[in-house]
């Protein structure tokens, strides 16, 4: 369980170094959601400075990635999807936490 703490740590490390230097693209997935969600790309970027892992999938098909969770503006809870391995950060799908898939921003709901 040590390794994985540091594995995030590394993780949460890069994507805050990425976001601050704008080393970031979006899928046209993300576009849609931030755009039908009113989530802007200061707002985001603001939450993935403080950001932290909720879930890793260090063996996705499509390559590393991870799910982040952190507090947008006006204390929105924001969930990101992002690559965790490439020299640019790659925000694969952005959306609140809602029930019924998530019972808290931080843990499934019964429909995950």
């Amino acid at each position: 369980m040590g390794n994985a703490n540091l594995d995030e740590q590394a993780i949460v490390g890069k994507i805050r170094e990425q976001a601050q230097a704008r080393l970031v693209k979006f899928t046209l997935h993300a576009h849609q959601e931030m755009r039908n969600d009113e989530v802007t790309i200061p707002e985001l970027l603001s939450m993935l400075a403080d950001c932290h892992v909720l879930e890793n999938y260090p063996e996705y098909d499509r390559g590393p990635c991870c799910l982040v969770g952190g507090t947008g503006h006006n204390g929105r809870n924001l969930h990101v999807v992002c690559t965790t391995k490439l020299p640019e950060l790659v925000i694969i799908t952005v959306y609140e936490p809602t029930k019924p898939y998530w019972e808290t921003p931080y843990k499934r709901g019964a429909k995950s």
